[in-house]
Formats: C-alpha cells, structure tokens, sequence
C-alpha cells in the first residue's frame, strides 16, 4: 500500500434549504463574524458561502433548482443537515487512484470545487454512511 493519506480537515459541507437564513443562524446563534457572500456554482447546481473558523470552515450549500445534486437531500431533509466533510490531499489524481485501488467508489470525475481546486467525492457506504470530499490543497493555503 502507498503512503498516500488524508490531511486536514477543510470543511464540513451543510446542505441548506436557504442560504440567507442559515448564514443569519449562525451570526446570531453562534456569533461567527466571517462568512463569505453566497455565490453561485451553475456547473455544480448549488449556491455556496463558508463560515469561517479559526480551524476550518463550514460551507453551506443551497441548491439552485431541482436538478442540483443537494435538491434531494433537501427533500429528505426540509431543514437541511450535514452533507459531508472534506479533507485535503496533496494530489487529487493520486488520491483518486488510490480510492480506487483501496475499493472506493469515487462519484464522478475530479472537477473544480468552491475553492477554486480538483475536488473528488467517495462514496458514502465507504466510509460508514459519510460522504467524503477530497479537495487537493489549495495553493499557498498551507
């Protein structure tokens, strides 16, 4: 087996049903001060800003229409809850080579994620019904 495994923590993804009301929630219910202006993501389907922390960030996740991959967590889940949680790789090409030689299923192709970086996600039946980012270190970020 390779060395390859998974740095820090990046952020835990929260699916929201409006991004507005949650970004109040946790300015007035948890006195975060820092978090970015939504934007939209249209190749991703979703609506993105991020809570940020002393340690990581929280990215909350609206779905721009019923064809975005959130819309059905929504449906499961009217008040949203936690997506996923990303950690970061130092190289997305490996860490999908080595997902799938571990017995991973990788969804989908890598593609540019929020933070402007190759992103991969893995499935959540490997990893004990967590779905899992993989998000190559942005550069400069550590």
């Amino acid at each position: 087996m390779s060395d390859f495994k998974i740095g820090p923590l990046n952020h835990v993804g929260v699916a929201v049903p409006n991004i507005e009301q949650a970004c109040d929630i946790y300015r007035t219910l948890y006195g975060a001060t820092d978090i970015t202006t939504p934007f939209d993501m249209p190749e991703q389907g979703v609506r993105v800003c991020f809570v940020n922390l002393p340690n990581s960030q929280i990215e909350l996740i609206e779905p721009l229409n019923d064809a975005s991959p959130i819309a059905n967590f929504i449906k499961k889940n009217p008040s949203g809850g936690q997506h996923h949680v990303c950690f970061e790789v130092a190289d997305i090409n490996q860490a999908v080579t080595e997902m799938e030689k571990r017995g991973a299923t990788v969804l989908g192709k890598p593609r540019i994620g929020a933070h402007g970086t190759m992103i991969i996600f893995v499935h959540p039946r490997n990893s004990n019904g967590v779905l899992v980012e993989l998000m190559e270190t942005p550069k400069g970020h550590h």
